[in-house]
């Protein structure tokens, strides 16, 4: 999970969700409670079930190391087949918009023709 949250797209795509989120609620005060209440359910579901799962969890380690390492791996595959998960969404976004235009003024020539 750590490694999937580091690439670059995973982590920009993050911030800019985090960003809207964070002006979502300065902005609409009944959001806001609302966001606030859903917050402090998940952290003390989370709480809860953070006590409950640990023993599991530790029971269960060297089947989780394994499952890790494979994870690790196969990201990097992913990673090597893919290069554009290395890239910050907002250059991505920016490709894209750069693509699109060039290829919007591709066929505004071509009807024009």
């Amino acid at each position: 999970v750590k490694e999937v949250a580091n690439l670059s797209l995973v982590s920009s795509a993050c911030d800019v969700v985090c960003a809207a989120y964070a002006s979502s609620k300065e902005s609409q005060p009944y959001l806001s409670s609302v966001c606030a209440a859903a917050e402090q359910g998940v952290q003390s579901v989370t709480e809860a079930t953070a006590s409950r799962v640990q023993p599991v969890l530790a029971s269960l380690q060297p089947h989780v190391a394994a499952a890790s390492e494979y994870a690790s791996k196969g990201l990097d595959k992913l990673g090597e087949k893919l290069p554009i998960l290395q890239k910050p969404l907002e250059w991505i976004l920016c490709d894209t918009k750069e693509l699109v235009s060039c290829r919007a003024a591709e066929v505004r020539e071509a009807v024009s023709s």
